[in-house]
């Protein structure tokens, strides 16, 4: 972001130590000694710059939805007022912040403002040798504490659900700072790395080495012998790390030779789960097979039965053990005789289902003539009705003559509505920087 001519020219010698862009061409511009608000050409004003000085008592803001302002109080002299976009105000607060407190002499000529926040009522300022803190409504005045990174020995965190609070051990006494505790983390870091800087070191468990107090540490080290201890007695001790199997309670049985006896018994379900298994497919297996096997049978014996003649059942029947004489043989005929016809039923049951399925999958599959005869019947409906097709050439002709036409009144009315649209947002940006 380069600086303007105009800008140059109100310098006076001095540097810029910190620009933001407003939007547009606007900027702010932030020297040792004052904030410099430049405004380019637009429709509602001319190319300006606007001076505010850093000898101020405090410093206030006002948030607005998009734009916000920014208020120096210079006591008897009075108050100085400057807007910025909202979505830039604390871009722009930490150079003007860091500016008026350069100038009050609360930060020295080499020390350097590394972040500020602003949490409703707390403003924070972390610099290159401290942590600046101030409670009240304006962002700065006389009403402050600050801790030096020389007398910090310890830094931590309490987390908590909507606040937490970062505690700052300095001198000896925890100095405690209220954050919202989705930015704790960030503001802890800001100082974590502020203090390592301050202090030449890398890591903060390097800072706390060097700054921990002897007698805890002397206990630290007591813990950490004793632990030390305890873990090379349990790797001496070899029952300790369960590394030696327990002695088996069922030893294998041994034969008059020495020699282990094979018994399957023995043998747990744990120990062969696969022959479990595949023992019991088997089984299964079996079972189905003497199951097909007796319907097969069952089945043959009925179709010889129903094949066979009723003098050949009466014979059966004659042949058989009869204690109670000819009656009984009577009656056993009359029994085969009453069987056979029901055999005779089923078979012309089953197959005349068969045929139904297979009429029934026909219908199914040759579903065309029906779909074919359903369309015939709507074309001759429709042909029976009376009305014919219009010919839309005619129509097509005066419809492509209306879109023509309404097309180029559409695209000339966004031609217009464009340029009053560029108009508008140019009206819009400059209203929002304050013009």
């Amino acid at each position: 972001m380069s600086v303007p001519g105009i800008v140059q020219s109100r310098l006076d010698g001095e540097q810029v130590a910190a620009q933001v862009a407003l939007g547009g061409e606007d900027g702010l511009y932030v020297t040792r000694t004052r904030t410099l608000i430049y405004r380019a050409d637009g429709l509602l004003s001319d190319e300006s710059v606007e001076e505010y000085p850093h000898e101020a008592e405090r410093i206030e803001i006002s948030e607005g939805r998009r734009k916000s302002s920014i208020s120096l109080d210079y006591g008897i002299d009075g108050e100085e007022k400057f807007k910025i976009p909202s979505n830039r105000l604390y871009e722009a607060l930490h150079p003007v912040l860091a500016g008026v407190l350069n100038a009050a002499d609360v930060t020295g000529p080499d020390e350097t403002v590394k972040q500020t926040y602003q949490f409703s009522e707390l403003t924070l300022v972390i610099t290159s040798e401290r942590v600046v803190k101030h409670v009240g409504a304006a962002v700065w005045d006389e009403d402050y504490e600050e801790f030096y990174f020389d007398d910090v020995t310890a830094l931590d965190v309490e987390e908590g659900n909507v606040s937490s609070q970062i505690i700052i051990e300095s001198e000896g006494r925890p100095q405690r700072i209220k954050t919202p505790s989705d930015q704790t983390r960030e503001v802890r870091e800001r100082i974590e790395r502020a203090l390592l800087d301050y202090h030449g070191m890398s890591s903060y468990d390097e800072f706390a080495r060097e700054h921990a107090d002897p007698e805890k540490q002397a206990e630290t080290e007591k813990a950490a012998a004793d632990d030390g201890d305890d873990a090379a007695e349990s790797e001496a001790d070899p029952l300790a790390g369960g590394g030696v199997d327990p002695i088996d309670a069922n030893p294998p049985e041994l034969d008059d030779d020495g020699a282990i006896i094979e018994d399957d018994a023995s043998v747990t379900t744990a120990d062969r789960p696969d022959e479990d298994v595949t023992a019991a497919e088997a089984s299964e297996a079996a079972a189905r097979a003497a199951e097909a096997s007796a319907g097969t049978e069952a089945g043959a014996g009925a179709e010889t039965s129903a094949d066979a003649e009723p003098s050949a059942g009466v014979e059966a029947g004659a042949g058989a053990e009869q204690p109670d004489g000819p009656a009984d043989a009577d009656a056993g005929g009359e029994t085969d005789a009453a069987d056979q016809p029901t055999g005779a039923t089923l078979a012309e049951t089953d197959e005349a289902a068969d045929t139904a399925d297979a009429s029934a999958a026909a219908t199914v599959t040759d579903g065309e003539p029906a779909d074919a005869t359903a369309e015939s019947a709507e074309s001759s409906g429709f042909a029976d009705s009376g009305f014919e097709p219009a010919s839309s050439e005619l129509e097509r002709d005066t419809t492509e003559e209306q879109l023509a036409a309404l097309t180029e009144a559409v695209e000339r009315q966004n031609e217009l509505l464009a340029e009053q649209q560029r108009t508008l947002q140019q009206l819009i940006e400059e209203l929002s920087r304050g013009r």
